[in-house]
């Protein structure tokens, strides 16, 4: 029998629980090529981490078919095996599976990893969809080393362990010349800014990437000592996804 697809379908950038504003919707044509759309109104199987934020991306993308054809099941950021089951057997059935992002692309900050090395494990083949990732675009556009650099993801919460672990990255980067790449809940966007710049050394260049492809689209490099020189409150507006690059040099 002949074994379904895993689809690593990316999405947007943004909040899609809201849904897509007019001007959002617009993002669909520049993020996803015609063909990605194609492949995403064909399935009728998606695994997503919030399946109302991924019904509303769905909808979108031109779907036609009534939602309720359209089966949704929910996994974590670290599913369980058993989460992962009913996905597999569809896919051994030869259903085609969407891995649907949250934003961005499945498996990049986002859940899907597990799925797709499962699939893998299974014989089933795996293939990712062309779509934005914040992370890659925020490093094109801020001058830093491409060649070397490393992500991440979240630095702790509290204070006193964030900024040794920025130290830490800091030498790291001044060491192999790498960018350090870092994300965070938007709504602690502020701390992490203030975070950075207490810890780097004035002479670290630092890039702060706001809204990545979305209308309000932000992307600034300057070295830690000219960030210092701005309010807090203008590095990075308030509840907006953000990314953090820095490199020593």
């Amino acid at each position: 029998m002949k074994v379904g697809t895993l689809y690593m379908v990316p999405a947007t950038l943004g909040d899609l629980k809201a849904g897509l504003s007019g001007a959002e919707d617009g993002l669909l044509d520049a993020s996803l090529p015609p063909a990605v759309r194609a492949r995403i109104r064909g399935l009728t199987v998606y695994a997503a981490e919030d399946a109302k934020s991924a019904r509303a991306f769905l909808k979108a993308s031109g779907i036609e078919r009534p939602m309720q054809d359209i089966e949704i099941i929910e996994i974590g950021h670290t599913p369980q095996d058993a989460q992962l089951q009913p996905l597999l057997a569809k896919l051994k059935q030869g259903v085609d599976v969407g891995m649907l992002a949250e934003a961005g692309c499945p498996g990049i900050a986002d859940p899907g990893g597990s799925l797709a090395r499962a699939a893998h494990a299974a014989g089933i083949r795996v293939a990712p969809l062309v779509g934005p990732s914040s992370i890659l675009l925020a490093l094109m556009a801020s001058g830093l080393e491409g060649q070397r650099f490393a992500f991440h993801g979240y630095l702790p919460v509290k204070a006193p362990a964030r900024e040794q672990a920025i130290r830490d990255l800091e030498a790291r980067s001044r060491k192999n010349l790498e960018t350090q790449i870092v994300i965070e809940t938007p709504y602690r966007n502020g701390a992490l800014a203030a975070g950075l710049l207490a810890a780097l050394k004035p002479d670290t260049w630092m890039c702060i990437a706001v809204d990545v492809s979305l209308p309000g689209e932000r992307i600034t490099t300057r070295r830690v000592s000219a960030w210092r020189q701005a309010p807090l409150a203008e590095l990075v507006p308030d509840k907006h996804p953000a990314v953090f690059l820095f490199l020593a040099s």
